[in-house]
């Protein structure tokens, strides 16, 4: 199709593209580069199956914002396919030979998918474009007290309007000089239904001026493709590689929450946490390179949405647009988000969990907070106390050891020391040892345990503190001498299963103690309620006073540990009328106590997150809320308080104990 001069112009610029984008490629792989650690390049094997659905179906995208994400799908299936479309028309432009025209029902099925996917991309970008142009919602941007990059504000918009131009040209054109081949074949084409409808409008063209139109939309389309690449490394589109780069080589975590492991008694280490970029992990870099700027993240942060200064969405832009705009690996990381912002932070993993590229900035965050507290001694000063109480008495409550089974007065509850081979070792955990509220919670489990006969022990004045709080907070000096000793303890009593009350406790004791040779089968309260009621070793009134209920996913037991069925299967049983929450599961929102903030004064902002669950709850018009968590206990029961709401919370294993038959053991 194309004259000999022309190929040879179209040749160099090719060439002269691939240079410049060559350029802004391997600038992006010195970045990421410089980050710690290296990538396992045996992961994509063993993610291959995931990675498919992932990236061919669109999965992630379709959790938030249905109406845009169907968009977002039409344009990226449309590019799946444009990949083997542009290679197809390059082939003719320069032979003359229409790759898959001829070659029966694949070549049928071929160009189908290119008519339709091709016309589905532009339905796609318009939509966008209207939505982010001329609706303009707020939801696409932050609020000017969150700190930006001076050039993304406008920078955003900018690149939004130059990617979704070039997709509109470059497909628009793609469709009028196909549109124009099937003109001057002068046959309508039953598998391009859409170009040839479009084809019927140059019906009364000439041969000559056919050609002519489609050699045109060759070079604007293709054309299109070749400036654009240049641009492509420094645009929001260079997600398209690194989405399922992300996906395929982000180290193995047992949770979302699972941070990697200092060990410090290695005394050649010399920075811990972030205090420059240079300083975050490779993947931790590439985030900024995968970020698409959709600020689903921001919009699901409980810290954002009560209007406080952080944005999760705004630390990727910020470190994308630092290094878009020459600047080094060097920078301090509070240039590129507030100290308030960092401490605004509750370790809630709603912004890892609904990033549909998998990008996860509260661990930035909580690295930056090891810099901080371990490095420059900075940290809100109303945790000074719960730090003390971790390193005096092994509790943030700094209540003394030799009282941590005073809960426990009057009922059955056998140490290790006389019931040395339990079935269950349980984790009471620091609240129910120590507060005053989450002991009722302790007391009700331990009913439940004897009322069904379970060989139980629990590990007494042995028992500390898991370190959850100290290693949220940063103080990793203060999480690892709890955690080896901890891990000494439990190895010693070789447990065959630990239950805990705590999410936090099971998070810690099941994703974290591996690191420190701790291996153990930990499961929270509630599936151990289950397993009991499902046995019929605990049988459940179900005729009585019904109760409604609204249950709350604590966030360390709901997304950062995948456990939604169990709580809700034993309130099933016990009878009660559940009623969900608009946010619940793997979208809940958070209590705000987690990240430590059980231990400081929330930053400021329009409300406090555990009054804006609670109004959530209420809402529900539930009498009780039901709660797996002494922490969202203790935030959850003060927002009823401050409301002065009679709405009662409860933990699951209070109601069960409410509705439990008498004798129910077997």
């Amino acid at each position: 199709m194309l004259s000999l001069v022309e190929k040879i112009l179209f040749a160099l610029a090719v060439v002269v593209s691939l240079y410049f984008t060559y350029r802004g490629v391997m600038r992006i792989i010195a970045h990421i580069a410089s980050g710690q650690g290296r990538p396992n390049w045996s992961l994509i094997w063993k993610r291959i199956g995931d990675l498919i659905v992932k990236v061919g179906l669109f999965q992630p995208v379709f959790r938030f914002r249905l109406g845009p994400s169907i968009l977002h799908a039409l344009i990226g299936w449309g590019f799946l396919t444009f990949l083997l479309i542009n290679l197809a028309d390059l082939i003719y432009a320069y032979t003359g030979f229409k790759l898959l025209e001829n070659t029966g029902a694949f070549g049928d099925v071929y160009r189908l998918l290119a008519d339709v996917l091709g016309a589905a991309l532009l339905v796609g970008i318009v939509g966008l474009a209207i939505r982010r142009f001329l609706l303009r919602p707020r939801d696409l941007t932050t609020r000017e007290s969150t700190l930006l990059h001076p050039k993304a504000r406008f920078g955003i918009l900018r690149d939004s309007a130059i990617v979704a131009s070039f997709i509109f040209i470059h497909n628009t054109a793609r469709l009028l000089g196909e549109s124009f081949y099937v003109a001057e074949a002068g046959v309508r084409d039953s598998w391009q239904p859409v170009i040839s409808t479009v084809a019927g409008f140059w019906s009364g063209m000439d041969a000559h001026t056919l050609l002519t139109a489609e050699r045109l939309m060759f070079w604007v389309s293709i054309g299109a493709v070749i400036a654009f690449l240049p641009y492509f490394p420094y645009s929001k589109h260079i997600h398209l590689f690194f989405a399922p780069i992300n996906f395929a080589l982000k180290p193995e975590r047992r949770s979302i929450g699972e941070l990697n492991f200092i060990n410090l008694d290695d005394q050649s280490i010399e920075q811990f946490g972030a205090a420059t970029m240079k300083d975050l992990g490779w993947e931790q870099i590439m985030d900024a390179y995968a970020c698409i700027m959709c600020f689903r993240c921001q919009e699901v942060c409980p810290a954002y949405t009560t209007d406080k200064v952080l944005s999760p969405a705004a630390l990727e832009v910020n470190k994308r647009y630092h290094l878009n705009y020459g600047g080094g690996m060097d920078v301090p990381m509070l240039n590129l988000i507030s100290e308030e912002a960092v401490w605004a932070c509750t370790s809630c993993g709603a912004c890892v969990d609904i990033c549909p590229v998998g990008n996860e900035p509260m661990r930035d965050i909580l690295d930056i907070r090891r810099d901080l507290t371990l490095m420059e001694s900075r940290f809100p000063k109303q945790l000074e106390n719960a730090f003390k109480g971790m390193e005096r008495n092994a509790n943030p409550w700094n209540v003394s050891q030799a009282d941590r089974m005073k809960w426990a007065e009057g009922l059955n509850v056998p140490t290790i020391e006389k019931n040395p081979e339990p079935d269950i070792l349980w984790w009471v955990g620091c609240a129910a040892a120590t507060d005053a509220r989450a002991q009722k919670t302790a007391q009700a489990f331990a009913k439940i345990l004897n009322a069904a006969g379970v060989n139980f022990a629990v590990l007494g004045q042995n028992e500390q503190c898991t370190g959850d709080s100290a290693r949220r907070a940063g103080r990793e000096d203060i999480f690892f001498g709890l955690a080896s000793a901890n891990v000494e303890i439990l190895n010693e009593v070789n447990p065959k299963r630990i239950v805990t009350t705590c999410p936090h406790c099971l998070h810690t004791l099941k994703n974290e103690y591996p690191a420190f040779g701790g291996n153990y089968t930990v499961i929270h309260h509630t599936q151990f309620i289950n397993e009991l009621v499902g046995a019929g070793k605990v049988q459940l009134l179900v005729d009585s006073e019904q109760y409604t209920v609204t249950f709350h996913d604590p966030c360390y037991l709901g997304r950062h540990n995948q456990i939604f069925d169990a709580p809700r299967q034993v309130l099933d049983s016990a009878g009660v009328t559940t009623i969900e929450m608009p946010r619940n599961e793997s979208k809940a929102f958070c209590c705000g106590a987690g990240g430590a903030q059980m231990w400081k004064e929330e930053e400021n902002g329009s409300t406090r997150v555990n009054e804006a669950r609670f109004r959530e709850a209420r809402e529900t018009g539930a009498n009780t809320l039901a709660v797996g968590c002494p922490f969202c206990m203790t935030m959850l029961s003060d927002a009823s308080r401050a409301d002065g709401d009679s709405m009662q919370v409860k933990d699951v294993a209070e109601l069960v104990v409410e509705r439990m038959k008498a004798g129910t053991s077997s």
